[in-house]
């Protein structure tokens, strides 16, 4: 797959059925399921689930789910997704994942400004992100995107028995 350089290479789409399938590969990711709140062993129809979440957060507008899609070919890369949206507070939690295949072209960090613009467009005043302490890549790519590092919160991260720290970086409209 080409590189990325710019908004042309990646677009952003709202979930659908049509991207079930690639949803469920992403949870059958052993660097997702590490990464993120994916189980490591996903339940049958854990991709249809996902999106049900994404659909219903949509209507009642406390998330947000967009395909990351190859604008050339128009396959699935992964998601950029409002985890949750306070619009009381005009913030929201942001989040990103990859199809192992996409990895390594930029893909992220474009899925990320254009997730990022979408949220400031939608009169956002702060986005955040949180990243699992181990995920370097995820790291490189808010720090591509702008996002500034505000702390660490140690051993909070906890799943199946494990804890690591997670790094919290935030973005503002004013930030360059």
């Amino acid at each position: 797959m080409p590189r990325v350089s710019d908004g042309d290479g990646v677009r952003l789409e709202p979930l659908s059925a049509e991207h079930i399938e690639g949803l469920d590969a992403l949870a059958q990711d052993p660097d997702v399921q590490l990464n993120t709140y994916v189980p490591s062993q996903p339940t049958a129809g854990f991709g249809r689930t996902w999106l049900e979440r994404y659909e219903q957060g949509r209507e009642d507008g406390t998330r947000a789910g967009f395909a990351i899609m190859d604008a050339e070919d128009g396959s699935f890369l992964g998601i950029a997704v409002a985890v949750r949206i306070d619009d009381e507070a005009s913030e929201a939690e942001l989040g990103y994942i990859l199809a192992p295949e996409a990895r390594g072209r930029g893909a992220a960090t474009e899925g990320l400004r254009q997730l990022t613009e979408w949220g400031f467009a939608r009169g956002l005043q702060r986005l955040e992100l949180r990243v699992n302490g181990p995920n370097e890549a995820s790291k490189r790519v808010a720090e591509r995107c702008g996002y500034t590092l505000e702390g660490v919160l140690r051993s909070v991260y906890f799943k199946e028995g494990r804890r690591s720290n997670l790094f919290i970086y935030s973005r503002l409209p004013d930030d360059v």
